[in-house]
């Protein structure tokens, strides 16, 4: 059996496993998140998986949704509650992406799913980020996560791809849990989340 096969199997018994091992603590933040910030506790948003398939991504919410008088959204360091950075700094509003595991929509570890609307503007050697599943952390993320640009990203989400192996996984694994404990580069300097990534390099604030 390929490392592949092997790597989806373990993830769907581990993602099952802990869910139901966290399901209380998880019921706990869907009421503090529901009440805390209002709405729906739940942030969805389609995002780009394996193969370029379009799949819900499931996340606690962090940020308001405050309008203005046209009705767009604030920027997203007005929308940001304490409630949020709380949850962003200890990633506990990654919780829900359990059930994307479970779906087979994500991995534990691979690079992070983008926007949809990123698509448009990769080049052919960016795509091959796209050639594994999409992880709950990844290469890039534990090399700097927030705080590095776009093009560093990309590269670190490629040598994962090409180098995809049970021990960088335990590797990315290990480092990851050193990040969340440490809570190291959550967004990016003077950005309360990370920013856009556009063609032509111009960054603005990313949705959430």
């Amino acid at each position: 059996m390929q490392y592949i096969q092997i790597k989806r199997i373990t993830d769907f018994i581990v993602a099952l496993l802990a869910l139901g091992i966290l399901i209380v603590p998880i019921c706990f933040i869907y009421i503090v998140v529901k009440v805390g910030i209002g709405g729906s506790a739940f942030f969805r948003q389609k995002r780009v998986g394996k193969d370029e398939c379009i799949f819900t991504i499931y996340k606690f919410k962090t940020m308001r949704d405050t309008r203005d008088i046209q009705g767009n959204l604030l920027p997203d360091a007005e929308r940001m509650t304490k409630l949020g950075e709380f949850l962003r700094k200890t990633s506990v509003d990654e919780l829900p992406q359990l059930i994307n595991i479970i779906k087979g929509d994500m991995s534990f570890i691979g690079p992070r799913p983008l926007l949809v609307s990123y698509l448009d503007h990769y080049t052919d050697y960016q795509r091959l980020r796209h050639n594994v599943l999409p992880g709950l952390s990844g290469y890039a993320q534990v090399n700097g996560r927030n705080a590095i640009s776009w093009a560093d990203k990309f590269e670190l989400d490629i040598f994962y791809v090409k180098h995809l192996s049970c021990k960088l996984d335990l590797k990315i694994l290990l480092l990851t849990i050193n990040k969340v404990i440490f809570r190291e580069n959550i967004s990016e300097s003077g950005q309360a989340t990370m920013t856009e990534f556009v063609e032509n390099h111009q960054q603005h604030d990313a949705k959430e």
